[in-house]
């Protein structure tokens, strides 16, 4: 993976950082920590600048995160009832969970996408129920790029400190990210097997 991330970058430069970026946000396996972190490394080295690579690839982020934004605005929350009264066990939801989330959307989405950008897979995943609560374009595109920023600023000027030793970065972020993964899906789990709707 790490030799494909790289061969994108010496092939596209920016534009390769900004492809990189936006698949990350719709292919999982490609982690935006290596390619922001092989960015910062070539910004140490002198082969890229990094103001360039932070707008790049940030939006790039924006651009992946929109992909799913709009999954969820075409699909709507009324064509999803369906689907969720046929598998609230699975999505551990009822429609009044549907229902609370779209008006808290309303009321508050933009600080909860700024929040999610710092959370591994989540980051991604709040995008859906981003559009299918109809939370407006602009809002949606200034929270994802404002709170995606900082976090790839974080990765690109780890790489940049760490320089050729990018391995230590990958031990420590990497570890990170798939604890924070592994907890999120013994949740889930937790939450599938405990469930019940409301009415028993």
């Amino acid at each position: 993976m790490t030799d494909f991330i790289i061969n994108w970058i010496v092939w596209g430069g920016y534009i390769g950082i900004f492809l990189l970026m936006a698949l990350e946000n719709v292919v999982p396996p490609i982690p935006s920590e290596v390619i922001m972190g092989l960015g910062g490394i070539a910004v140490a080295r002198g082969e890229m600048e990094m103001l360039p690579l932070l707008l790049w690839g940030t939006a790039g982020t924006t651009a992946g995160n929109v992909f799913w934004y709009e999954i969820g605005r075409r699909l709507g929350y009324a064509r999803f009832r369906p689907f969720v009264e046929r598998h609230g066990r699975w999505l551990t939801l009822e429609w009044d969970d549907v229902e609370r989330v779209r008006t808290f959307f309303h009321r508050h989405g933009g600080w909860v996408i700024f929040v999610f950008r710092f959370m591994p897979t989540f980051r991604t995943l709040i995008s859906l129920p981003a559009g299918m609560a109809g939370m407006r374009l602009w809002p949606f595109l200034a929270t994802t790029f404002a709170g995606s920023i900082i976090w790839n600023g974080v990765l690109a000027g780890a790489g940049y400190v760490l320089g050729s030793r990018y391995a230590d970065l990958d031990r420590y972020v990497g570890p990170a990210g798939i604890a924070l993964t592994v907890l999120a899906i013994g949740y889930y789990f937790y939450r599938v097997v405990t469930w019940q709707p409301r009415g028993d």
